[in-house]
């Protein structure tokens, strides 16, 4: 159990110093914007290290369709 308590606890301080960082005059949507920034992110980290990527090439085919 004191395994999924630690990366909560993580997340929270991410998330906390991902709101810290805001300038004093940010709106709640410019918080908002960071955090799903922050997640999509980390979830691109998670999928290069699980091995989930394509060649630059092939990406770049699939946006240009």
């Amino acid at each position: 159990m004191e395994s999924q308590t630690m990366p909560e606890a993580k997340v929270k301080e991410r998330v906390i110093e991902a709101v810290r960082g805001l300038p004093d005059d940010a709106t709640v949507e410019d918080a908002m914007e960071r955090l799903y920034f922050l997640a999509k992110v980390e979830e691109g980290l998670r999928q290069a290290e699980a091995g989930q990527t394509i060649e630059a090439e092939e990406a770049k085919r699939q946006i240009l369709g």
